[in-house]
C-alpha cells in the first residue's frame, strides 16, 4: 500500500476516517445508508468508519475499505480535508482522503444490512447526495465534490 507524497495524517487522531474511490470514468463511489442506521439514516455516504482503540487513521481507512466494499486499499492519493459535524452529545471529527483500490469496481461486496445499494456519482449528481440530509448538512456532497475536483480539475477537465 502506498501513500502519495504530500498526504498527511493530522494529529490529534480523528474519530473517523473516510475515502472516496474514483472509477476510471472519474465518477465517485458512494453507498446508501440503511433506514435503520442510528446516525444519518437513509443518506448517501462514502467509505468510512470509526477508528478502533489503538488504530491509526491509515489502519482504519484500510480496514473500512475492505469491510465495506471487499476492495483492498492500494494508494492514498490526497487529502480531502478534516471535517466536523455535530452530534447530540458533542461533535465528531473525520479525515477524508482520495484513494485508489484494488478489486472489481463493478462488484463491490457491500455490508448489505448497513448499505443496501451503491452508485457512482459525477459532478452532475452532487445534489443527489443531499437526499434526506438535515438542512445545512453538506458533508458528503462537499467531500465528493472535492474528490471530483482533484481528479477532474475545477473545470471538469482531466489534468495532464
Amino acid at each position: 500500500m502506498e501513500v502519495a507524497d504530500g498526504v498527511v495524517f493530522p494529529q490529534p487522531l480523528p474519530d473517523t476516517a473516510g475515502g472516496v474511490v474514483l472509477g476510471a470514468d472519474g465518477r465517485a463511489f458512494v453507498q446508501f445508508r440503511s433506514a435503520d442506521r442510528p446516525r444519518f439514516p437513509s443518506t448517501w455516504d462514502v467509505v468510512s468508519g470509526h477508528l478502533e482503540p489503538g488504530e491509526t487513521t491509515l489502519g482504519a481507512l484500510t480496514r473500512e475499505v475492505f469491510e465495506e466494499t471487499g476492495w483492498r486499499l492500494r494508494r492514498v492519493v490526497g487529502n480531502l480535508g478534516r471535517h466536523r459535524w455535530p452530534l447530540d452529545d458533542g461533535e465528531e471529527v473525520g479525515d477524508f482522503y482520495l484513494i485508489e483500490v484494488e478489486g472489481d469496481l463493478a462488484r463491490p461486496v457491500l455490508e448489505w444490512d448497513k448499505h443496501p445499494h451503491c452508485a457512482w456519482f459525477g459532478k452532475e449528481d452532487l445534489d443527489r447526495l443531499l437526499v434526506n440530509c438535515a438542512p445545512g448538512d453538506t458533508l458528503i456532497r462537499d467531500v465528493v465534490a472535492a474528490a471530483l475536483s482533484v481528479h477532474n480539475g475545477p473545470t471538469g477537465e482531466t489534468p495532464g
